[in-house]
């Protein structure tokens, strides 16, 4: 029997009980990501860092998924998801999920203050400072707050006030005598202010929302304050735009960005003590449902509260980490990058290794040498003061032929890549924006040089960005090569970029939409081949996200055919391991650390031949079907055996891997009395000991034994406060305000996030439909629309004897709910501006990596 036979007692694989909802998955990430703030065992400031990044995650969810499913809802979609999920079960549930951990980050925030107040830095209340720290907070306030503010009351001469995204506002009540009705106005948090105030010479502070809040009567003079309180919006980013039909991509975007400001509001948090009129009149204004409204705790929006990381306490953060130079690339004069790779392919791991010393030195090499004849590169997100967009401007102005792919449509990065289109435009470099109906996701580049022996072709393709900061946040993968085979391939791949037609075989680069999806199916049913024949077939793989219904079916087929599966999926997995007679053979378990596990690796064992890949696509509809991506083999054995540690040690790690539970929850895995395995640590130890300077053998992280800890070793698992246990689907879905039986099954409306091309502003971030796999983080496209029912699912697999021993909670332990993060490859810049003028508070300059993409 074939891979193509069809399985006489297979089950139906398209059954929505084999489905984990996307949603609800990206949410349980995030979980996992605030547990790393709830997490004693990490460094005090780190805490504080991800609280940060929690916030930062869940507005991005909410801005572009849950904005999403509000949008179908008023377009009257109730098509269910492969799941059977309708879109208002699935928002019903998120509102549902999410109300927990905002209480539960909360709460962390109370006990990260008292831990803080211990080590000497204080958050003051108002309240607690000396009459004379208040006096010189309100001469502060009178001299260089006061001026910025813009007070807008609402009353019958004004109207509501427009609330900008993500602003930090304070709703005041005043009135002119004792028998007046109380009149509302909203004054914004300035974002060009620092948030924690410094109160005298040492390290404690008070927010500015409580200075402007106790001085109010300098801006609202001669009537009383009765009550002021905090509050933030939300607003949907989800703006579509038709590109069959416009007439100019630039001015598109630029529509797109600007009609962002004025999304429908998706969500409310509002001080839990504000007063009933407050609350009651934002729910009626911003029109609201009541689900949509957080009732928590002050402070509001943690984003701000990482600047305590810029304190002068190494002993409560993490040891700083500067990515060293590649054994291969050492930073001489000395040393021609060309040669070296013309010697053999160069396989680079950001941040070990510096993205400098590499990958944009490649490109700068490339800029400056005299026989480089042309230098193409496809451009996603990259930094605002981009060196590689630089060296491309410098290969052009001496005289170089040079052709980049911006992708216009990365979303939340719209102004900064139309910023350097102009700018590469300016120099005559021939752009391209972007492709109708898809997004361009590859992470590649080629160099054309002139060498003794002819034309030869010098080629990079990464899983991530070309962004130097992000390089030192997010773990990723990237090969340089001379292999001529991949640069004909990424040719051709450029040629379509500029030009209109795309080729549809390529001779050894994955590429999507065109021929990635068949060629890995492939070699799913090759090991499918191989298990059946009694021999020994495994399938690992390593993705952001893991979510097209196919590839997970065609999963389930090979965990049936007895091929070992093993799964390393950061956050979305829809697929559910350890179901028997379906997926007892396939594992999934998911790395969160201080650094985003962003690189995609894919591993066949082929019959003792092994395959390997790395590349830009996660496992997703839209990254198969509506993207363009590039996926490389990894051919070279030296390389191959990197590869294999690096898959090893992630399979080993008990220190921040999460096993996921059939149900969809997950356990943490914790050493017990064991050697400690943490993947990111024992990488960053690797690459010191690999620096060019460094005498000392490198350190060995190839594992022996089995791939995992034994679970009779890994300990007692933490005991939880019982609220905060994370809770399978089917509890979910029970204790969501919507049943399945509440909503019609009758679609008369087209879902709106139903296009070939997830949106033109899609990508990063809550990904939840979020990009590739980042994207604090990234490129998160709205998906909603395509997550419809397919008949084919996912892989995964791994046992022994064909059967997989699943740990009984001893080596894991319950999510404290499950932490995300967002993966957005820049700062969240959302730009948004209220009817006065002044900036938005989301324009605040975000210090987070973008977890979400």
């Amino acid at each position: 029997m074939t891979a193509d036979d069809e399985d006489p007692g297979e089950p139906d694989l398209s059954s929505p009980e084999y489905y984990l909802n996307r949603e609800l998955s990206e949410v349980a990430f995030q979980r996992r990501v605030l547990n790393e703030a709830v997490d004693a065992r990490n460094p005090l400031l780190e805490r504080v860092k991800f609280l940060a990044i929690f916030t930062q995650n869940m507005d991005e969810f909410f801005r572009k998924r849950v904005g999403g499913l509000s949008q179908q809802m008023a377009a009257g979609v109730t098509e269910a998801t492969v799941d059977g999920m309708t879109p208002e079960q699935q928002w019903a549930a998120i509102l549902t999920e999410s109300r927990p951990l905002f209480e539960r980050q909360a709460e962390t925030y109370r006990e990260i203050r008292e831990e803080l107040a211990a080590e000497g830095i204080h958050i003051e209340a108002y309240d607690d400072l000396t009459e004379n720290e208040q006096a010189d907070l309100r001469e502060y306030f009178r001299e260089s707050v006061m001026p910025t503010l813009t007070p807008l009351t609402f009353d019958p001469a004004h109207p509501f006030p427009h609330i900008s995204n993500l602003s930090l506002s304070l709703a005041v009540l005043t009135r002119e005598d004792p028998d007046a009705s109380p009149v509302f106005s909203r004054v914004k948090v300035p974002g060009n202010r620092p948030r924690l105030l410094q109160v005298g010479e040492d390290t404690r502070y008070v927010l500015l929302e409580d200075v402007i809040g106790e001085n109010l009567d300098l801006l609202f003079p001669n009537v009383e304050i009765i009550d002021y309180s905090t509050f933030r919006v939300t607003r949907n980013a989800e703006v579509r735009r038709n590109e069959e039909v416009a007439e100019d991509l630039v001015e598109q975007i630029q529509e797109v960005i600007r009609e962002r400001e004025f999304g429908r509001v998706v969500r409310l948090e509002i001080d839990e003590d504000a007063p009933p009129e407050v609350r009651d009149l934002l729910i009626e204004q911003l029109d609201l449902d009541g689900p949509e409204v957080f009732d928590l705790p002050t402070p509001l929006d943690y984003r701000d509260f990482m600047s305590l990381l810029d304190l002068d306490r190494p002993e409560l953060k993490r040891e700083s980490w500067e990515p060293r130079a590649h054994p291969r690339l050492p930073d001489t004069d000395d040393m021609n990058v060309f040669d070296e790779i013309r010697n053999g392919d160069v396989l680079v791991h950001h941040p070990y290794h510096s993205f400098k010393g590499t990958v944009q030195r490649f490109l700068q090499t490339a800029a400056r040498d005299p026989d480089v004849l042309a230098i193409k590169a496809a451009i996603y997100r990259t930094a605002e003061d981009s060196k590689v967009v630089e060296s491309l401007i410098e290969a052009a102005r001496n005289g170089k032929q040079v052709g980049v792919m911006v992708e216009l449509k990365a979303r939340f990065d719209e102004e900064n890549n139309l910023r350097w289109v102009e700018r590469l435009e300016e120099e005559g470099i021939h752009v391209a924006y972007g492709k109708l109906g898809y997004k361009t996701h590859t992470k590649t580049s080629l160099v054309v040089r002139e060498e003794a022996d002819g034309v030869r072709i010098y080629s990079h393709v990464g899983t991530g960005n070309y962004h130097s900061e992000t390089a030192k946040q997010y773990e990723d993968l990237g090969l340089l090569t001379a292999d001529p085979a991949i640069g004909q391939d990424l040719v051709k791949l450029f040629n379509y970029f500029t030009g209109h037609s795309l080729h549809e075989e390529y001779e050894k680069v994955l590429i999507a939409p065109t021929d990635m999806r068949e060629r890995l199916v492939n070699r799913i049913h090759n090991e499918v081949e191989i298990a059946r024949q009694g021999g020994n077939a495994r399938i690992v793989a390593k993705a952001n996200r893991l979510e097209d219904p196919t590839i997970i079916t065609e999963l389930y087929r090979a965990s049936r055919a007895g091929v070992e599966i093993d799964l390393i999926v950061r956050d979305i997995c829809r697929l559910r391991p350890g179901i028997e007679g379906v997926s007892e053979n396939i594992s999934v378990r998911s790395i969160v650390g201080r650094f985003l596990e962003h690189s995609r690796v894919f591993y066949f064992r082929n019959d003792g031949d092994p395959e390997y890949f790395i590349g830009s696509a996660d496992l997703m509809h839209r990254n198969l079907d509506d993207r363009v991506e590039a996926v490389t083999p990894v051919e070279d054995t030296q390389l191959q055996a990197y590869l294999e540690a690096f898959l090893q040690t992630l399979l080993a790690d008990n220190r921040r891997a999460w096993e996921m539970q059939p149900d969809g929850s997950y356990e943490q895995c914790q050493p017990a009395g064991e050697e400690v395995i943490d993947t990111q640590a024992r990488f960053m130890e690797r690459a010191i000991a690999d620096e060019p300077d460094v005498e000392d053998d490198p350190v060995a992280v190839d594992l022996e034994g089995p791939l995992a800890p034994d679970p009779e070793e890994v300990g007692e698992p933490i005991q939880l406060p019982e609220e905060f246990v994370e809770p399978s689907l089917e509890e979910v879905i029970r204790n969501s305000d919507v049943t399945p039986d509440s909503v019609s099954d009758d679609s008369d409306g087209e879902d709106p996030a139903h296009s070939r091309e997830e949106s033109p502003d899609d990508q990063m971030g809550a990904e939840t439909t979020a990009d590739s796999p980042g994207d604090p983080a990234s490129d998160c496209e709205t998906e909603q629309g395509q997550d419809r029912k397919q008949g084919d699912t996912d892989e995964t697999g791994q046992a022994e004897d064909g059967q997989r021993d699943q740990a009984d909670g001893d080596g894991c332990r319950q999510a404290e709910g499950t932490v995300t993060t967002m993966s957005v490859d820049t700062a969240d810049g959302n730009g948004d501006s209220d009817e006065t003028g002044d900036s938005d508070g989301s324009e605040r300059e975000s210090l987070l990596p973008n977890w979400l993409d």
